[in-house]
């Protein structure tokens, strides 16, 4: 599998273009229908039973009921058929709604309307967990975040196109809803025209049973996530997102028209602001993660979500009453500007929360049970969705304006995201790292593709100073233990951080035996169950910017695994440079006592080189090729 220069080199190779363009073209389709569908009951039509403040949180809690009923479903025939053939079948069944709806829109039908949305969401429900389980099968590590990324911005384009002509569409007099018929029929059979260009995709459980009882499948599949709890709390915080991001798409009509003042064409700016944040911030995600799953990019979404959706409150509240804004009339307003600031941003960083959980579900799912953790996931987003629906709605009818139920939201975020980084440290650790290698070092990693992405591997490297683990662990698309000296572990603050990310502390054995066979036990155990495993084979911190000479650990580490794990391991170089002189390290005396040396913005590196065998390891050996690729990093 090859690799792409930058994720939208993807749109010129078959293994991503003809997938992009089948579900862009979906979800385009999909929010041109329902937002046409909204307009026509908010502005046009005058449903009793329908009124225009719940029609938009009733059309979406229709649409994601499927998903509660047939997720399940969904995810055992994307892991048991060809993802591309379970595509293309599901494209059909498209054609064959807006075909139907098609005849709605031009009667005016709103039950058939209604009995499409539901369809269009079992369309969607179907779609998901391959779309997701695809990616995998087709991209490495290196390409997930940046293909997640443009599928969640080409995702929110094609909402803002879909939303834009829908809306544009119905308003045409006399014709809106035979143009929205027409535009959903023809976006329909081009999507399925695209699907037959999708390359084989064979399934990854071929052997598998269907159970076609939704209501224990969909248990079934809760419990599958639930085994890796990194995976499921991943699929909580995503599901989180679809819950507020649901109640600003679902109230942006009567927003712009109840707080706004704007006429349907003010809703389409908000929707188009919406998702232009939302694709911005999901391709951002590929350049600040330097094309790794960076999780750390999570706390900061999150972070920004909450910070928007607050000012969005002080922005929207108290604003003049006014006759059916114009879209010109309305951005003529200064403060208006404001709230579509709030909203691009408050998208953007939601962009950003949501790809690294995407890819991370992807990375460390087991790829024959990929597609059903999905399908868990679209069961948690569909409940939280719902609950989203019938919360904003309660507290709508109970008085609550839309301001304050944006104040609400962000207040319930940030609280919402902070327990989610309490009981999943993992988060907050790689934003650490993030912050680190992004505000305070200017950090450059040469050979990172020698990192596997799955197994065990021991990583050596050089040691300068008390953020060494922290770097190393930027680096890293996945976790790693680490083993380090047990003084700089009891380290004030970083000792906080050495704890969280489970580093083995080891003592000298003639200090403390007991300590020292605990801590290589517990390496053996990481390794032998797959994950990586660093040491620093000086023994400690260098006090003079020289390596120090490497001790007999590594070899200890090699000895006390089983001979067919130990033939298999790699050994894996590393040299951190130009850390030397820095707050953290040694230099000019004590670590950590004279703030801002060197300043900031610092660059300093990493340099990998390529796997040893742990037949060819020896202290000297592993001394030679860290100073060997030390070398090469400075030059």
């Amino acid at each position: 599998m090859s690799h792409s220069a930058n994720q939208f080199s993807l749109l010129s190779q078959r293994r991503f273009a003809p997938f992009f363009w089948t579900q862009f073209l979906g979800a385009g389709n999909d929010n041109l229908f329902k937002f046409a569908f909204t307009v026509l009951v908010t502005y046009h039509l005058q449903l009793a039973w329908l009124p225009p403040s719940l029609a938009g949180l009733a059309i979406g809690a229709l649409f994601i009921l499927p998903f509660v009923l047939f997720s399940a479903t969904a995810g055992q025939l994307a892991d048991k058929y060809d993802k591309a053939r379970v595509m293309q079948l599901v494209k059909s069944l498209e054609v064959g709604i807006m075909a139907l709806a098609a005849w709605g829109f031009m009667q005016s039908h709103v039950p058939a309307l209604l009995a499409c949305v539901f369809l269009m969401g079992l369309h969607s429900t179907l779609f998901g967990p391959v779309k997701y389980a695809y990616l995998p099968q087709h991209l490495d590590e290196h390409e997930l975040t940046g293909g997640n990324g443009m599928v969640e911005m080409g995702t929110f384009v094609a909402i803002l196109l879909g939303n834009l002509a829908g809306g544009l569409l119905i308003a045409l007099p006399q014709v809106g809803a035979q143009a929205v018929a027409m535009s959903a029929f023809g976006l329909a059979v081009l999507g399925r025209l695209t699907a037959q260009a999708i390359p084989e995709s064979p399934s990854t459980d071929p052997g598998l049973k269907i159970n076609w009882n939704p209501v224990t499948e969909t248990w079934a599949n809760l419990k599958l996530a639930h085994r890796q709890v990194a995976v499921f709390r991943s699929l909580l915080g995503i599901s989180w997102m679809w819950f507020f991001g649901a109640v600003f798409l679902a109230n942006f009509p009567a927003f712009a028209k109840e707080v706004l003042h704007g006429d349907e064409h003010v809703a389409s700016v908000l929707l188009m602001t919406f998702s232009i944040g939302i694709g911005v911030g999901s391709l951002l995600c590929e350049r600040l993660s330097r094309r790794h799953v960076e999780i750390g990019l999570v706390p900061l979404g999150a972070i920004g979500m909450s910070v928007f959706a607050i000012d969005l409150y002080f922005a929207s509240r108290a604003l003049p009453p006014a006759n059916a804004l114009s879209v010109s009339a309305f951005l003529a307003e200064a403060r208006h500007w404001r709230v579509l600031a709030d909203l691009a941003l408050l998208a953007l960083f939601a962009g950003i929360y949501s790809v690294p959980m995407y890819a991370l579900i992807q990375l460390r799912a087991k790829p024959s049970h990929r597609a059903r953790i999905i399908a868990a996931n679209n069961i948690l987003n569909a409940l939280f969705m719902i609950a989203s629906s019938l919360i904003a709605g309660a507290l709508l009818s109970a008085g609550c304006s839309i301001p304050e139920l944006f104040l609400v939201l962000g207040i319930a975020n940030a609280i919402v995201a902070g327990y989610i980084f309490f009981i999943v440290p993992e988060y907050l650790l790689r934003f650490f790292a993030f912050v680190l290698t992004h505000w305070v070092y200017r950090f450059k990693v040469r050979g990172d593709e020698h990192i596997p992405t799955r197994g065990a591997a021991l990583l050596v490297c050089n040691h300068v100073s008390y953020v060494d683990a922290v770097l190393l662990m930027a680096a890293s698309p996945r976790p790693i233990r680490f083993i380090m000296d047990h003084r700089i572990f009891a380290t004030p603050v970083l000792g906080w951080f050495f704890r969280l990310v489970k580093a083995i502390p080891v003592a000298p054995k003639g200090e403390d035996p007991a300590a020292y066979a605990a801590a290589f036990a517990a390496a053996r155990d990481v390794l032998l169950d797959g994950e990586l495993l660093l040491i620093f084979p000086e023994g400690g911190l260098t006090r003079d910017g020289q390596m120090k000479p490497f001790k007999g650990g590594v070899m200890k580490i090699l000895a006390d695994l089983p001979d067919e794990h130990r033939a298999s391991l790699p050994v894996i170089p590393c040299a951190l440079h130009n850390l030397w002189g820095s707050f953290f390290s040694h230099a000019g005396g004590k670590a950590m006592s004279q703030p801002l040396r060197r300043g900031v913005f610092n660059h300093v590196g990493l340099s990998v080189g390529e796997p040893l065998t742990a037949e060819s390891v020896s202290p000297e050996a592993l001394q030679a090729r860290v100073t060997q690729e030390l070398e090469q990093g400075i030059a």
